[in-house]
């Protein structure tokens, strides 16, 4: 990723931060010929898993120059999505638009209804939203047996379908309105192979628990904080600036029982059992047929209905 006239431009961010060593693995396998990078990610030493789709917009952000053989890359005082967004913006570097964008790999699945909280989806539908080719990577982290050792493998796996999804944005063969999501299994040793696969319903259900105000919050966001080397602590803040307040915290409850019997072909279903996830996806909230049909009927039943008034 040396950059030079002709190379693709790739863009890579993520959700776990510029320290994270599933972004930085990226420019390590790189090879002289491969594709020109820019890493934009969040500064911030904790993560921002579950940040979903916000954006900075009433201050500005700061990007601030990181060194990173092989790459040129900056720390960005903001989301996952406001890094993607200043990285295919070309305010850094005119005429450098991004061909595709990567975020990710994340530490931690991100399949389901797991999406619509993912910072490093996110950032893929945020370059998605303006145009520019893009996919979200994650793994499927298993306290106590992944290692970030798996991580370098993941990238490794990833590669054959990154460099084919170049081949086909360069030759304007890849078709738009869509990017794509993908999750790779815990064991990338044996694993399966590429399956192409649907959004499904699964869920880790979060709770609350009350708390004081110093304790650290509980593992974060379906990574668990991984113990990545040094335990991530979130401060709540301080209890006497706010005289009688009440502080909870997040815990993890159930897994969503609706994914026990989803089919084959969905993103949760398909990871656990062995395979590397490709879920295409669009930026529209789609309902369920028989959903859809019920409310074009109640619609022209609301002027008839009783005036009981419960607001």
């Amino acid at each position: 990723m040396e950059g030079g006239a002709g190379r693709p431009i790739v863009l890579v961010t993520n959700d776990d931060g510029i320290e994270a060593p599933g972004l930085r693995f990226w420019s390590r396998l790189s090879s002289p010929s491969a594709a020109t990078a820019f890493l934009y990610a969040p500064q911030t030493r904790e993560d921002q898993s579950g940040v979903g789709h916000a954006i900075t917009w009433q201050r500005p952000l700061s990007a601030t120059p990181v060194e990173l053989e092989g790459a040129t890359a900056y720390a960005v005082s903001g989301t996952p999505a406001d890094c993607a967004s200043l990285g295919i913006s070309t305010e850094l570097f005119p005429g450098e638009k991004p061909d595709l964008v990567i975020s990710g790999i994340n530490i931690g699945s991100n399949c389901g209804y797991h999406i619509v909280y993912s910072g490093t989806v996110a950032g893929a539908r945020e370059a998605f939203l303006y145009g520019v080719h893009s996919v979200a990577i994650s793994y499927h982290w298993v306290r106590g047996k992944s290692s970030t050792h798996d991580l370098k493998r993941a990238a490794e796996c990833c590669l054959p379908l990154l460099n084919a999804l170049l081949v086909e944005i360069i030759s304007k063969t890849y078709p738009k309105g869509l990017f794509l999501n993908m999750d790779l299994p815990t064991d990338l040793t044996c694993h399966k192979g590429y399956k192409i696969t649907r959004q499904g319903k699964f869920m880790t259900k979060i709770g609350w628990k009350q708390t004081t105000s110093s304790s650290s919050a509980e593992c974060s966001y379906v990574t668990a904080d991984m113990e990545l080397g040094s335990a991530v602590k979130k401060q709540n803040g301080d209890s006497s600036s706010a005289r009688g307040a009440l502080w909870f915290k997040r815990r993890f409850v159930e897994q969503n029982a609706e994914t026990e019997n989803e089919a084959e072909d969905v993103d949760f279903t398909s990871l656990e059992a062995g395979y590397i996830t490709v879920t295409p996806l669009g930026a529209l909230s789609r309902t369920e047929v028989e959903a859809e049909s019920y409310f074009k009927d109640w619609i022209l039943r609301v002027p008839d209905s009783p005036s009981t008034s419960y607001l």
